[in-house]
């Protein structure tokens, strides 16, 4: 941190050259070693990263302490012909099932599957005419096996038996399904998906960047800085393997967060440097002032960032924890390639950093710009005396002037539209994740359908008991009849007894994970036995899921919104704004959660973005999208807040500093946030339901935050608290000045007072259009 002491504001400015610090220094002295180093460093991460995917884990959505985690290891040690989890459906064609041919063909399909290595377990309609193993029709039945190890083991397995089995045998058509071959396929979809959504999002962004800064060597430089922090995040997640499980789905939001937060701190480096470069700096002095400005910003702005998805590391489902150790890393590793080797670059590359400007091509007379979201205003901010009505000269500061003009409208206007766009979420409703994740032509998606559709009960989404001590026939007996008697309950299988362990499979009445089926659970947990019972299967998973996370919730909701607050306090010496900043963060996801209900959940748009809708939201979904958007959404409020303070450093007055805070920083949050977006729209355009969740959803959640929240919300909030924004009690001054942190250089210069001259805030309307003219 750095002591901030700022002086009174109408003491003369310090006209002496800006010192170049230690840390500049060391960025700048050797560049190109520097540059050579980073190099050598990426080629090593792209080693250490290479075949990652492949050791990642596609599930995690369970507790690991929780009854259900237990149960399910348990049966799998005693009983693993109780948990199949490959499953083959076997289509007869025009013939029935129970055909001499079929059963003769189906029974040598099933003998040889029992011999495969790795395959224990194996059962089938023919071999006990079960009938939830044949479909009402006649023309279907199922084979069941299970393949043992870990899951990538089990994916080895299923890869060498898959062509074996899979099409045409004899008067048989098979297709292969069951909870190993939903994950390997999705594990394969979200590889594939990842590569095409590089290679869509790597050229728009480059086009949109070519755009935003106009030199093409200028925009290459976010780009560069986002390959770094992704490679290098790839090479964290592949030692992570060796000591924890890592999801695969946490691949696709080092991708995104890689662009996107490289993209948005090479922005703001970039655009003050050449602010400096421009105000006639040298390439040294300006990436001095650029570090000591942006610079310290950006590094706040990852901190702010890196504490929301560090707040899933409370949850014990390694799905959400695999998340919180790629987003730290690449949130870190963009922050450190934005402040070590950009400077670097930017040194080496001086004045040649707006080499071949584009945009020369378009611009035909027109003054030439500073860099994005400058126009309007002098290289090195407000200068003394100069700045008299100039926020009005562009669209941003005209937005800010109306805004703040019509505060209380806006206000209100724009909170009830955001809590209105969130209504939907509060019919959220929970489940798991299976085979609908998938698109609808994925073979083991089409399998569990054929099982859903057209088999009778609900083959594999039963509920399972495991009975531990030593019982009688009769103790048995006697709880299967309290069991049965439980509501939503068709009926009890069972028991299977082998030593002093039994179990028994409870098929409930209606869906495996609806609220029938989770009051079940708990049902089931409280019946009275004379030996101990653990309950697992898919509505199990959902109760302990949901415990878990509604257990943890609060610290992790905590977490974030104390240590924000901290840091909103470090930054701007506020007590009322770190609380604005929670509380607008917060309200900006509204838009996001309730079009994840409205969509994905009610199924609207299903046709048009081409998933299945399953009726409800995975339970880790929702925490997850909150951490990342609320993460992003800080990470802009930090930019617009941090130039804002600088101004208010400067002038000393508060409706001003917001003007010029928005004008300085609206178009480049602006071009940053839609940037982001379509990074996370490539994402989105991913098969696989809950990924198009997450990167569709964070896409919106930063547009509304940069368009409407940054734009429209904060400014009119600032205007009705007034200088207040700024109030701290004593104490808590003192500490900011004492390790405070500030972009601005502590160098105030003396201002009109806005609050009596109308020249530069005019009281009435027609005294502010008149200035408008004038400008």
């Amino acid at each position: 941190m750095t002591t901030v002491n700022n002086p009174p504001a109408d003491s003369p400015p310090d006209d002496s050259p800006p010192r170049v610090g230690g840390w500049t220094r060391f960025v700048t002295a050797r560049p190109r070693l520097s540059l050579l180093a980073a190099l050598v460093l990426t080629v090593l991460a792209v080693l250490a990263g290479s075949g990652v995917a492949d050791k990642l884990g596609s599930g995690g959505w369970e507790d690991p302490g929780a009854e259900s985690t237990y149960a399910t290891e348990a049966l799998e040690r005693e009983f693993p012909d109780s948990q199949p989890n490959l499953i083959l459906l076997v289509d007869s064609g025009r013939a029935s099932v129970d055909d001499p041919a079929v059963a003769a063909e189906a029974t040598r399909l099933a003998e040889r599957l029992s011999g495969e290595k790795g395959v224990v377990g194996v059962g089938s309609y023919w071999g006990g005419k079960a009938p939830a193993l044949r479909a009402e029709d006649g023309h279907e039945a199922l084979i069941a096996a299970r393949i043992t190890g870990d899951e990538k083991t089990m994916g080895e397995t299923l890869d060498r038996i898959a062509p074996s089995y899979r099409g045409t045998q004899g008067p048989l058509e098979v297709k292969i399904g069951g909870i190993v071959a939903v994950r390997h396929e999705m594990q394969t979809i979200i590889q594939e998906d990842l590569t095409r959504a590089e290679i869509i999002a790597l050229p728009v962004t480059l086009v949109l960047l070519v755009m935003v800064f106009g030199s093409a060597v200028a925009a290459l430089l976010p780009l560069g800085v986002g390959i770094v922090a992704i490679l290098g995040t790839n090479a964290v997640l592949g030692a992570l393997t060796e000591f924890t499980d890592v999801s695969i789905f946490a691949m696709n939001l080092t991708t995104a967060l890689g662009l996107g937060l490289a993209i948005d701190y090479a922005l703001f480096i970039v655009r003050r440097f050449r602010e400096e470069v421009s105000g006639g700096a040298d390439p040294t002095t300006a990436i001095g002032t650029t570090l000591r400005t942006a610079g310290r910003t950006v590094l706040f702005s990852a901190l702010t960032v890196a504490v929301s998805l560090a707040a899933m590391l409370v949850f014990p489902q390694y799905f959400l924890r695999s998340f919180a150790y790629a987003g730290i890393a690449v949130v870190l590793l963009a922050a450190a390639a934005a402040l070590i080797l950009l400077p670097a670059a930017l040194v080496l590359l001086g004045h040649r950093v707006d080499s071949l400007d584009v945009r020369r091509l378009f611009r035909r007379g027109r003054a030439k710009s500073t860099g994005p979201g400058t126009e309007g205003s002098t290289p090195n901010g407000p200068q003394n005396g100069t700045e008299g009505g100039t926020e009005d000269r562009t669209a941003w500061g005209r937005t800010a002037t109306l805004v703040m003009r019509r505060a209380p409208f806006f206000a209100l206007g724009t909170t009830a539209v955001l809590v209105l766009l969130g209504l939907p979420f509060l019919g959220v409703k929970f489940g798991t994740a299976d085979d609908r994740q998938l698109p609808s032509s994925a073979e083991s998606h089409v399998v569990q359908q054929h099982i859903r559709d057209g088999f009778p009960g609900t083959p594999g989404g039963g509920l399972e008991v495991i009975a531990e001590g030593r019982a009688t026939q009769a103790e048995y007996a006697a709880y299967k009849e309290r069991v049965a008697a439980l509501p939503d309950v068709a009926r009890v299988d069972g028991p299977l007894v082998k030593g002093d362990a039994a179990y028994f499979t409870v098929q409930p009445e209606g869906e495996a994970v609806d609220e029938a089926g989770q009051r079940l659970v708990g049902d089931l947990r409280a019946t009275e036995a004379p030996f101990d019972t653990k309950v697992t299967g898919a509505a199990a998973v959902l109760v302990d899921s949901k415990k878990a996370i509604g257990d943890q919730l609060p610290l992790a909701a905590a977490f974030i919104t104390v240590v924000t607050l901290l840091l909103v306090f470090l930054l701007t010496g506020s007590v009322l704004i770190p609380i604005q900043a929670v509380l607008l963060n917060a309200l900006s996801l509204t838009a996001m959660f309730g079009a994840v209900v409205w969509v994905f959940q009610d199924g609207h748009l299903s046709g048009l973005l081409g998933f299945t809708s399953s009726g409800s939201i995975e339970t880790t979904l929702p925490v997850l999208m909150f951490c990342v958007a609320f993460g992003l959404s800080m990470d802009y409020g930090v930019f617009l807040l941090s130039r804002i303070k600088e101004e208010y450093d400067h002038t000393g007055d508060h409706e001003r500093s917001v003007r010029l805070g928005l004008q300085r920083t609206g178009g480049l949050i602006t071009a940053a946030a839609v940037i982001l977006a379509v990074v996370m729209v490539a994402i989105g355009t991913s098969r696989v339901t809950n990924t198009k969740m997450l990167g569709l959803g964070i896409a919106l959640a930063v547009l509304m935050d940069a368009m409407v929240v940054r734009s429209l919300l904060v400014p009119a909030i600032m205007r009705l608290t007034g200088k207040a924004t700024w109030w701290a009690p004593g104490p808590l001054r003192r500490f900011h000045q004492r390790f405070g942190l500030s972009e601005a250089d502590p160098t105030p210069a003396k201002q009109p007072n806005l609050d009596t001259d109308p020249e530069t805030n005019p009281d009435t309307d027609s005294e502010r259009d008149a200035v408008g003219a004038r400008g």
